[in-house]
């Protein structure tokens, strides 16, 4: 069965979610996290024996990491260091390792579509460690930055996030860019993990490599979602 992955330390009911999953992507600092909530998140993964890694951002917690800064690559790839590092350091004081580093909002949408944000994103994370998976919406500029820095690299995709028909996902702010049905997002993830199709929000279908597929804690019914997406990908 192709992974399920998510976004946990951000202040919602991670722990509900953590059996359906196989890799988590922890809050470090930018948007949201303390030393305290990357500590609780990695005794969680650790419990239910879930790869970690970093989720880092913009460095802006009054817009929960959602709003794109101006910045050069200096300052990107100084931002995720900082970030990735902190959240290093407390998993090896439990003596675990760090698998992934997933950007978190703005950045992973501007790292998708800007090959500057990919770039400064991919150095920081092999500089950091050449054996990090860089996750990254598929097909996307990170992804391609990923494979040129020599990382190996996670095509994501989404259950519970409308596509645009170029692939992008559909902005927060747009009516419908949400999957709330467990039912809907079932399809969608069964579609994904066997190469269909999608319906795209802006019409047409498209197709999107899946090696790992996200929820989201924060989706409302985040626990239905989760539990009809395992199941409908259980079936085969």
């Amino acid at each position: 069965m192709i992974e399920l992955n998510a976004d946990i330390g951000e202040g919602c009911d991670d722990a509900s979610l953590m059996s359906y999953l196989a890799r988590v992507s922890i809050a470090c600092g930018g948007h949201a996290g303390d030393a305290a909530s990357m500590t609780a998140a990695l005794r969680l993964a650790e419990e239910y024996g879930v790869a970690v890694g970093a989720h880092p951002s913009y460095p802006d917690r009054a817009g929960f990491g959602r709003r794109a800064l101006a910045a050069s690559e200096a300052e990107v790839a100084a931002w995720v260091t900082q970030q990735v590092e902190a959240l290093a350091e407390q998993a090896a004081r439990r003596g675990l390792r760090l698998a992934h580093v997933k950007p978190h909002g703005a950045l992973y949408n501007a790292a998708a579509q800007d090959a500057r944000v990919a770039r400064a994103i991919a150095r920081a994370t092999a500089a950091l460690d050449p054996a990090l998976r860089l996750v990254g919406l598929s097909g996307s500029q990170l992804i391609a930055a990923g494979r040129a820095a020599g990382l190996p690299v996670l095509n994501e995709a989404f259950a519970d996030r409308r596509y645009r028909a170029d692939g992008l996902l559909v902005s927060r702010e747009t009516p419908g860019a949400l999957i709330a049905s467990p039912d809907m997002a079932a399809q969608q993830a069964r579609a994904l993990a066997h190469g269909g199709a999608v319906s795209a929000l802006d019409g047409g279908a498209i197709r999107v490599r899946a090696d790992t597929i996200c929820l989201h804690s924060d989706t409302p019914g985040a626990l239905k979602i989760a539990q009809a997406v395992h199941a409908a990908l259980n079936r085969g």
